[in-house]
Protein backbone atom coordinates (compact mmCIF):
# COMPACT_ATOMS: atom_id res chain seq x y z
CA UNK A 1 0.00 0.00 0.00
CA UNK A 2 1.57 3.27 -0.26
CA UNK A 3 1.15 6.54 1.98
CA UNK A 4 0.52 9.92 0.85
CA UNK A 5 1.24 13.14 2.70
CA UNK A 6 0.09 16.52 2.01
CA UNK A 7 1.60 18.75 4.59
CA UNK A 8 -0.27 22.24 4.71
CA UNK A 9 0.42 25.35 6.45
CA UNK A 10 -2.79 24.27 9.14
CA UNK A 11 -3.63 20.50 8.71
CA UNK A 12 -1.61 17.28 7.39
CA UNK A 13 -3.21 14.90 5.23
CA UNK A 14 -2.27 11.23 5.29
CA UNK A 15 -4.03 8.85 2.54
CA UNK A 16 -3.73 5.21 2.00
CA UNK A 17 -3.87 3.58 -1.76
CA UNK A 18 -4.08 0.47 -2.85
CA UNK A 19 -4.11 0.04 -6.13
CA UNK A 20 -5.90 3.65 -7.75
CA UNK A 21 -8.36 3.06 -4.57
CA UNK A 22 -8.11 5.47 -1.97
CA UNK A 23 -9.05 3.37 1.67
CA UNK A 24 -8.52 5.86 4.23
CA UNK A 25 -7.69 9.92 4.58
CA UNK A 26 -6.86 10.51 7.68
CA UNK A 27 -5.87 14.25 9.49
CA UNK A 28 -3.94 15.82 12.03
CA UNK A 29 -3.05 19.33 12.62
CA UNK A 30 0.51 20.69 10.98
CA UNK A 31 2.26 21.17 14.76
CA UNK A 32 5.77 22.44 13.98
CA UNK A 33 6.89 21.51 16.66
CA UNK A 34 5.72 17.89 17.11
CA UNK A 35 9.11 15.04 16.50
CA UNK A 36 9.44 12.27 14.06
CA UNK A 37 8.96 10.15 16.84
CA UNK A 38 5.52 11.64 17.83
CA UNK A 39 4.04 11.60 14.35
CA UNK A 40 4.99 8.27 14.04
CA UNK A 41 2.84 6.88 17.16
CA UNK A 42 0.45 9.19 15.81
CA UNK A 43 -0.13 8.45 12.06
CA UNK A 44 0.52 4.47 13.17
CA UNK A 45 -2.44 4.80 16.29
CA UNK A 46 -4.53 6.73 13.40
CA UNK A 47 -4.35 3.81 10.95
CA UNK A 48 -4.68 0.93 13.28
CA UNK A 49 -7.89 2.60 14.21
CA UNK A 50 -8.95 2.22 10.59
CA UNK A 51 -7.73 -1.29 10.55
CA UNK A 52 -4.90 -1.07 8.39
CA UNK A 53 -1.48 -2.50 8.99
CA UNK A 54 1.27 -0.64 9.32
CA UNK A 55 3.56 -3.72 7.84
CA UNK A 56 1.21 -3.57 4.65
CA UNK A 57 2.47 0.26 3.73
CA UNK A 58 5.49 -0.13 1.85
CA UNK A 59 5.64 2.58 -0.48
CA UNK A 60 5.03 6.95 0.52
CA UNK A 61 4.82 10.33 -1.20
CA UNK A 62 4.89 13.79 0.51
CA UNK A 63 4.53 16.77 -0.19
CA UNK A 64 5.20 20.05 2.00
CA UNK A 65 4.25 23.84 1.92
CA UNK A 66 5.96 23.85 5.39
CA UNK A 67 9.40 23.80 4.90
CA UNK A 68 10.38 22.86 8.66
CA UNK A 69 8.34 19.99 8.44
CA UNK A 70 9.33 18.14 5.57
CA UNK A 71 12.56 16.56 6.91
CA UNK A 72 10.29 15.79 9.97
CA UNK A 73 7.61 14.11 8.11
CA UNK A 74 10.75 12.34 6.33
CA UNK A 75 12.17 10.77 9.43
CA UNK A 76 8.60 9.92 11.02
CA UNK A 77 8.17 7.61 7.48
CA UNK A 78 11.74 6.14 8.05
CA UNK A 79 10.92 5.33 11.82
CA UNK A 80 7.05 3.81 11.63
CA UNK A 81 6.96 2.22 8.01
CA UNK A 82 10.81 1.68 7.79
CA UNK A 83 10.90 3.30 3.95
CA UNK A 84 12.33 6.56 2.42
CA UNK A 85 9.52 8.85 1.31
CA UNK A 86 9.75 10.58 -2.56
CA UNK A 87 9.51 14.01 -1.78
CA UNK A 88 7.96 16.32 -4.35
CA UNK A 89 10.93 18.79 -5.57
CA UNK A 90 13.30 19.38 -7.24
CA UNK A 91 13.99 16.61 -9.67
CA UNK A 92 10.67 14.78 -9.64
CA UNK A 93 8.80 14.06 -13.01
CA UNK A 94 5.40 15.67 -13.00
CA UNK A 95 4.70 14.81 -16.68
CA UNK A 96 3.91 18.87 -16.51
CA UNK A 97 6.10 21.45 -18.06
CA UNK A 98 6.26 24.79 -14.86
CA UNK A 99 6.21 28.21 -16.99
CA UNK A 100 6.32 29.78 -14.15
CA UNK A 101 8.96 32.58 -13.70
CA UNK A 102 10.56 30.70 -11.03
CA UNK A 103 9.18 27.28 -11.23
CA UNK A 104 11.36 26.81 -7.75
CA UNK A 105 8.70 29.24 -6.27
CA UNK A 106 5.34 27.33 -6.42
CA UNK A 107 4.01 25.32 -3.48
CA UNK A 108 4.50 21.59 -3.92
CA UNK A 109 0.47 21.64 -3.86
CA UNK A 110 0.08 23.51 -6.46
CA UNK A 111 1.76 21.18 -8.49
CA UNK A 112 0.20 18.58 -7.14
CA UNK A 113 -3.61 19.79 -7.50
CA UNK A 114 -2.42 21.03 -11.16
CA UNK A 115 -1.47 17.20 -11.86
CA UNK A 116 -4.02 15.48 -10.80
CA UNK A 117 -7.09 18.15 -12.26
CA UNK A 118 -5.17 17.87 -15.62
CA UNK A 119 -5.97 14.10 -15.76
CA UNK A 120 -9.21 14.55 -14.55
CA UNK A 121 -10.05 17.44 -17.04
CA UNK A 122 -7.70 16.16 -20.41
CA UNK A 123 -7.87 19.92 -21.15
CA UNK A 124 -7.29 23.59 -19.72
CA UNK A 125 -8.71 23.54 -16.11
CA UNK A 126 -8.78 26.14 -13.27
CA UNK A 127 -8.16 24.80 -9.54
CA UNK A 128 -9.60 26.59 -6.43
CA UNK A 129 -8.10 25.28 -3.41
CA UNK A 130 -9.68 26.31 -0.36
CA UNK A 131 -7.01 25.98 2.30
CA UNK A 132 -4.88 28.49 4.34
CA UNK A 133 -4.86 30.15 1.20
CA UNK A 134 -7.62 30.13 -1.19
CA UNK A 135 -5.25 29.35 -4.78
CA UNK A 136 -6.54 29.54 -8.22
CA UNK A 137 -3.92 26.95 -10.47
CA UNK A 138 -4.19 27.59 -14.43
CA UNK A 139 -3.52 24.79 -16.28
CA UNK A 140 -3.15 24.92 -20.35
CA UNK A 141 -4.63 22.76 -22.59
CA UNK A 142 -1.54 21.13 -23.27
CA UNK A 143 -1.07 20.20 -19.66
CA UNK A 144 1.12 23.16 -18.71
CA UNK A 145 1.18 24.63 -15.19
CA UNK A 146 0.82 28.60 -16.47
CA UNK A 147 0.54 29.86 -12.58
CA UNK A 148 -2.29 31.50 -10.87
CA UNK A 149 -3.57 33.85 -7.99
CA UNK A 150 -3.12 33.43 -4.19
CA UNK A 151 -5.87 35.23 -1.82
CA UNK A 152 -5.98 34.87 1.74
CA UNK A 153 -8.05 31.82 3.15
CA UNK A 154 -11.33 31.86 4.34
CA UNK A 155 -10.34 31.19 7.40
CA UNK A 156 -7.54 33.46 8.14
CA UNK A 157 -10.17 36.57 6.48
CA UNK A 158 -12.86 35.57 9.11
CA UNK A 159 -10.14 35.33 12.00
CA UNK A 160 -9.15 39.13 11.10
CA UNK A 161 -12.65 40.18 10.99
CA UNK A 162 -13.07 38.37 14.84
CA UNK A 163 -10.15 40.24 16.21
CA UNK A 164 -10.25 43.75 14.18
CA UNK A 165 -14.10 44.12 14.97
CA UNK A 166 -14.16 44.51 18.52
CA UNK A 167 -18.68 44.32 18.51
CA UNK A 168 -18.21 40.99 16.24
CA UNK A 169 -18.13 37.69 18.26
CA UNK A 170 -16.39 34.59 16.79
CA UNK A 171 -19.30 32.24 14.83
CA UNK A 172 -19.61 29.59 12.72
CA UNK A 173 -18.75 29.04 9.28
CA UNK A 174 -21.67 28.03 7.68
CA UNK A 175 -24.45 28.68 5.26
CA UNK A 176 -26.93 31.46 6.56
CA UNK A 177 -30.47 31.37 5.98
CA UNK A 178 -30.16 34.45 3.26
CA UNK A 179 -28.50 36.49 2.09
CA UNK A 180 -29.83 39.65 3.39
CA UNK A 181 -28.87 38.69 7.15
CA UNK A 182 -31.22 39.80 9.94
CA UNK A 183 -28.55 39.55 13.10
CA UNK A 184 -24.61 40.06 13.31
CA UNK A 185 -24.05 36.07 13.12
CA UNK A 186 -26.27 35.58 10.17
CA UNK A 187 -24.88 38.21 8.02
CA UNK A 188 -21.31 37.85 9.20
CA UNK A 189 -21.52 33.99 7.60
CA UNK A 190 -23.45 35.51 4.66
CA UNK A 191 -20.18 37.89 3.78
CA UNK A 192 -17.56 35.20 4.83
CA UNK A 193 -19.67 32.61 2.80
CA UNK A 194 -21.35 34.73 0.16
CA UNK A 195 -18.25 37.11 -0.46
CA UNK A 196 -16.34 34.12 -0.91
CA UNK A 197 -18.72 32.66 -3.51
CA UNK A 198 -18.32 36.06 -5.36
CA UNK A 199 -14.52 35.94 -5.16
CA UNK A 200 -14.29 32.67 -6.73
CA UNK A 201 -16.74 33.90 -9.80
CA UNK A 202 -15.54 36.57 -10.35
CA UNK A 203 -11.51 35.77 -10.55
CA UNK A 204 -12.78 32.81 -12.72
CA UNK A 205 -14.49 34.72 -14.76
CA UNK A 206 -11.56 37.48 -15.35
CA UNK A 207 -8.63 34.44 -15.59
CA UNK A 208 -11.41 32.73 -18.53
CA UNK A 209 -10.95 35.92 -19.63
CA UNK A 210 -7.23 36.36 -19.66
CA UNK A 211 -6.64 32.67 -21.11
CA UNK A 212 -8.64 32.54 -23.85
CA UNK A 213 -9.45 28.70 -24.24
CA UNK A 214 -12.08 26.71 -22.82
CA UNK A 215 -11.39 25.51 -18.93
CA UNK A 216 -12.74 23.64 -16.54
CA UNK A 217 -13.05 24.58 -12.63
CA UNK A 218 -12.62 21.77 -10.16
CA UNK A 219 -12.28 22.57 -6.66
CA UNK A 220 -10.56 21.14 -3.28
CA UNK A 221 -9.87 22.00 0.22
CA UNK A 222 -11.37 21.93 3.76
CA UNK A 223 -14.42 24.27 2.66
CA UNK A 224 -14.62 23.82 -1.11
CA UNK A 225 -18.07 21.38 -0.36
CA UNK A 226 -19.42 24.57 1.84
CA UNK A 227 -18.33 27.40 -0.92
CA UNK A 228 -18.50 25.60 -4.20
CA UNK A 229 -22.40 25.24 -4.23
CA UNK A 230 -23.25 29.01 -3.98
CA UNK A 231 -20.65 29.71 -7.08
CA UNK A 232 -21.79 29.50 -10.78
CA UNK A 233 -17.67 28.70 -11.98
CA UNK A 234 -17.03 25.61 -10.00
CA UNK A 235 -18.35 22.48 -11.67
CA UNK A 236 -16.68 19.74 -9.67
CA UNK A 237 -15.81 19.16 -5.88
CA UNK A 238 -12.89 16.96 -4.96
CA UNK A 239 -12.07 17.02 -0.88
CA UNK A 240 -9.41 13.79 -2.18
CA UNK A 241 -7.79 15.60 -5.33
CA UNK A 242 -4.24 16.31 -3.75
CA UNK A 243 -4.01 13.42 -2.61
CA UNK A 244 -4.83 11.46 -5.78
CA UNK A 245 -2.10 13.91 -7.61
CA UNK A 246 0.46 12.48 -4.84
CA UNK A 247 -0.51 8.86 -6.35
CA UNK A 248 -0.08 10.07 -9.56
CA UNK A 249 3.47 11.65 -8.62
CA UNK A 250 4.15 8.21 -7.40
CA UNK A 251 3.63 6.33 -10.57
CA UNK A 252 5.62 8.76 -12.90
CA UNK A 253 8.15 8.51 -10.82
CA UNK A 254 8.39 4.45 -10.13
CA UNK A 255 6.70 3.03 -12.90
CA UNK A 256 9.77 1.63 -15.50
CA UNK A 257 10.78 3.70 -18.11
CA UNK A 258 8.27 6.94 -16.72
CA UNK A 259 8.93 9.83 -18.85
CA UNK A 260 7.72 13.62 -17.77
CA UNK A 261 9.19 17.20 -16.96
CA UNK A 262 11.35 17.41 -14.23
CA UNK A 263 9.82 20.13 -10.89
CA UNK A 264 12.39 22.74 -10.79
CA UNK A 265 11.48 23.32 -6.98
CA UNK A 266 8.57 22.88 -5.10
CA UNK A 267 9.24 22.97 -1.38
CA UNK A 268 8.85 26.34 -0.99
CA UNK A 269 5.75 27.79 1.17
CA UNK A 270 3.49 29.92 -0.38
Amino acid sequence: MLLVIDVGNTNTSFGVFEGTTLLHHVRSESARARTADEYAVLVRQMLALRGVDPDKIDSAILASVVPSLTDTMSEFVRRAFKREALVVGPGIRTGMSILYENPREVGADRIVNAVAAYEWAKGGVIVVDFGTATTFDCVTPKGEYLGGVITPGVQISAEALFARAARLSRVEIALPPKVVGRNPVHSMQSGIVYGYAGLVDGLCARLKKELGYPCRVVATGGLARLIAPQTEAIEYVDNDLTLTGLRILYERNTAEGAKGTQHEGSDVSR
